[in-house]
């Protein structure tokens, strides 16, 4: 029996996520299959893989053969690199031990550089968003000048005209006293 690790479609239309599976060559794409062995979410930033190192593993090395896309996840998370590595111990050019200590450096790096790429989106969201707010205090403050300008000028007409009204009250005044005093 030809066997395969590959991905099976789950999820909802435009958000789909994979169990990453054993399956016989000639099961459908998301028929039966022998083992599941993790997943695999593209919805998220970075992609979240979850996988059952030890059974990947066994299955690259009892000769399951992985699709592109399974390969490359499988490549990222170790196993390809392992399967090396073992391949290395069998033929005597290092023991285990040293088959381990390569490993996990690697792994360390891996981890090291995927952290700081997540520092550098988190830094880049921090600094856009301090920009957009920089921008937003910026038009927020040009609006209130204009607000203040403009209550000034209507303050302004109103005193005028307040003024322009006490001196024609003042003139009605005079008028009415005028033809009295006559």
């Amino acid at each position: 029996m030809a066997t395969k690790i590959r991905l099976q479609r789950h999820g909802r239309k435009n958000y789909a996520f994979y169990p990453i599976v054993i399956a016989d060559s000639r099961a459908p794409r998301d028929g039966r299959f022998i083992e599941r062995i993790g997943s695999y979410n593209p919805n998220t930033n970075p992609a979240t893989i979850s996988l059952n190192f030890e059974r990947a593993l066994y299955w690259v090395n009892v000769g399951a053969q992985p699709t592109d896309t399974v390969r490359s996840i499988l490549s990222n998370e170790g196993v390809l690199l392992m399967k090396h590595l073992q391949g290395g111990v069998k033929k005597g050019a290092f023991d285990e031990a040293e088959a381990q200590r390569r490993f996990d450096a690697w792994k360390a790096n891996k981890i090291a550089s995927v952290d700081k790429l997540k520092a550098d989106m988190a830094s880049k969201k921090e600094i856009a968003l301090k920009e957009r707010l920089d921008a937003e205090t910026a038009k927020n403050n040009a609006k209130a000048e204009a607000v203040a300008k403009k209550k000034a000028e209507i303050a302004a007409a109103a005193a005028e005209a307040a003024k322009a009204a006490e001196e024609a009250a003042k003139e009605a005044e005079a008028q009415a006293e005028a033809p009295a005093a006559e």
